[in-house]
């Protein structure tokens, strides 16, 4: 399963996450659950790079699956609205039955 925790600050705002595992869906190069969250998460990463001034750490480890982003300080609107699009997309996936034991989208406070 496919598991992605974002960490918000005490204002509620996203202020990075981090997604790890393989889904399970399917077998490697036909899991479209997991192409599914690779191509939003690089996404979101690729725009926060290219669209926000914000200074974000990245830590990605292809061999265990995992990739973390955190934004320093606090994140700008252009950010936050990119951090909350991705989870709510991911959120979505994980409400469709079809999906929901393959994924799991939580949030904790930081």
């Amino acid at each position: 399963m496919t598991r992605v925790t974002f960490y918000q600050n005490r204002n509620g705002q996203i202020t990075g996450f981090e997604a790890r595992d393989h889904s399970g869906y399917a077998e490697a190069g036909e899991d479209i659950v997991c192409a599914a969250v690779s191509a939003l998460v690089i996404h979101t990463v690729n725009s926060l790079d290219r669209f926000t001034k914000d200074s974000v750490k990245e830590f990605s480890n292809p061999e265990n699956a995992v990739i973390s982003v955190r934004v320093k300080g606090t994140p700008s609107d252009g950010a936050e609205l990119l951090l909350q699009a991705l989870a709510s997309t991911l959120s979505d996936m994980q409400e469709e039955e079809s999906y929901r034991d393959f994924i799991d989208v939580n949030f904790v406070e930081v």
